[in-house]
């Protein structure tokens, strides 16, 4: 005997009772046997600017398994009171959607002319990925290069004052020093793509 079958023409009594001695094949008859009632039915009660297709499936879904897996105190007295019982669930989470639907804000398109305040996803990614490039090639550098790298380009200072850090003859001396370590940098960064 073909078991699907003998489960489709099972009351929703029995069904009920095996699904809650944690039958999963009475689960699933349970749901293939009422969803698309309760599908159709919430589509035509729920409000348009809250209906989509997905969102109502999903909610009647989330509704009735939620429903079935707590059902322990539901006393069916007649075959359609499951149906009956689904469907007041059901509208009762329609009813908490419209709720929350009420207390968000109004949408309100923003004008073209808006700019965001912060930099944008793609400048933060090729910004992070130039700080790595960055560290690896700064990195690489011989010590004097670093340093006088860090100095001028991280910390600020004068040609006079990195003269004076690194031991250089002159302003002169350290901006070439300072001019030189760049390259190499860059040149380190181009290797590090």
């Amino acid at each position: 005997m073909d078991n699907s079958r003998s489960v489709d023409a099972e009351s929703s009594f029995d069904l009920l009772q095996r699904a809650r001695e944690g039958d999963a094949s009475a689960l699933d008859a349970l749901l293939r046997r009422h969803m698309p009632r309760l599908q159709r039915w919430a589509r035509g009660r729920l409000p348009q600017a809250l209906r989509d297709g997905a969102d109502t499936d999903d909610l009647v879904q989330d509704t009735v398994l939620r429903t079935l897996k707590q059902i322990e105190g539901f006393e069916p007295r007649r075959e359609g009171a499951l149906q009956a019982y689904l469907r007041t669930g059901v509208m009762n989470a329609i009813r908490d959607a419209c709720r929350v639907a009420a207390r968000r804000p109004a949408r309100q398109p923003l004008p073209e002319d808006v700019r965001a305040l912060g930099p944008s996803p793609l400048d933060e990614v090729v910004g992070r990925e130039a700080v790595e490039r960055y560290e690896l090639a700064l990195s690489e550098l011989v010590a004097s290069d670093r340093e006088a790298i860090i100095a001028r380009i991280e910390l600020g200072c004068s040609y006079e004052e990195i003269a004076e850090a690194l031991d250089k003859p002159s302003p002169e001396a350290a901006r070439v020093a300072v001019a030189r370590a760049l390259v190499r940098l860059a040149k380190g960064m181009g290797r590090a793509v």
